[in-house]
């Protein structure tokens, strides 16, 4: 548990907290994360979704973001993500059937 809030407050404190999660992440790995969760929501087994993280993992581990993040860290500066959902997404779904639409 991160914190407690009064009624009033929780809805501007979820903003809060989901703001400090957009700016400080990249943004490849939040669009994992994403998929993650739509995708595997409803598998058969949690071994499939345990693949595909396992999948995500190593090939995110070597990337710019990687990098950066670490740097970042290291200077106690903000992260400048270099890798870019539109080029750098990586397919953690080899085996992946996508649903047909009807």
């Amino acid at each position: 548990m991160r914190s407690l809030h009064a009624p009033d407050e929780l809805l501007p404190a979820a903003r809060a907290l989901a703001r400090e999660i957009a700016d400080n992440t990249a943004p490849v790995s939040v669009a994992i994360t994403r998929q993650l969760i739509w995708r595997m929501a409803g598998a058969a087994h949690p071994m499939d979704a345990h693949r595909a993280d396992s999948r995500g993992i190593q090939m995110r581990g070597g990337s710019g973001d990687a990098k950066e993040g670490v740097m970042s860290f290291l200077e106690k500066r903000p992260a400048a993500y270099p890798d870019r959902v539109s080029t750098d997404l990586p397919n953690i779904w080899p085996h992946w059937d996508e649903p047909e639409f009807s």
